[in-house]
């Protein structure tokens, strides 16, 4: 039974699906930190702009 079990690759798909994700999440979330201020910047000129 206890071979049955470790033998048995049907969540195999899932985790390599969910490492896929978490690798896509690190990098988005390390590109968002590196242009986070510039972005924010270029918000504040166009609703400054929009504002006159």
């Amino acid at each position: 039974m206890l071979r049955s079990f470790f033998a048995k690759e049907e969540g195999q798909g899932l985790v390599e699906y969910a490492l896929i994700l978490v690798l896509i999440a690190i990098v988005v979330i390390g590109i968002l930190t590196l242009i986070g201020g510039q972005v924010g910047t270029a918000f504040s000129r166009v609703n400054s702009g929009l504002g006159q």
